[in-house]
């Protein structure tokens, strides 16, 4: 697979990485402290403790060896979707 490639596939639960967070599973944005921005992510300090639900998800795989997943979530108050790296999010407990 060549780097920067987007995995589309859902994994499925005999998978070995599963994603943290489910599809329809509600989170908090939680923006992960002293991160350095480049020119290519965006402040998501607007966001902050704002509840969110999980509408997708993708594995990503910048270099050969390396995979993170990526989460796409709409916001509660406006509706509007953002994505966010699994490391700027904490699952919400109602």
């Amino acid at each position: 697979m060549p780097p920067g490639s987007i995995i589309r596939q859902r994994f499925s639960k005999g998978n070995l990485m599963a994603p943290k967070y489910e599809i329809g599973q509600k989170v908090i944005i939680a923006p992960v402290k002293n991160q350095r921005l480049s020119p290519r992510d965006s402040n998501i300090e607007p966001y902050a403790g704002r509840i969110g639900e999980i509408i997708d998800y993708h594995w990503i795989s910048p270099n050969r060896g390396e995979m993170f997943c990526i989460y796409t979530i709409r916001m509660d108050a406006d509706r509007k979707a953002v994505v966010l790296h699994e490391d700027e999010l904490r699952a919400y407990l109602e």
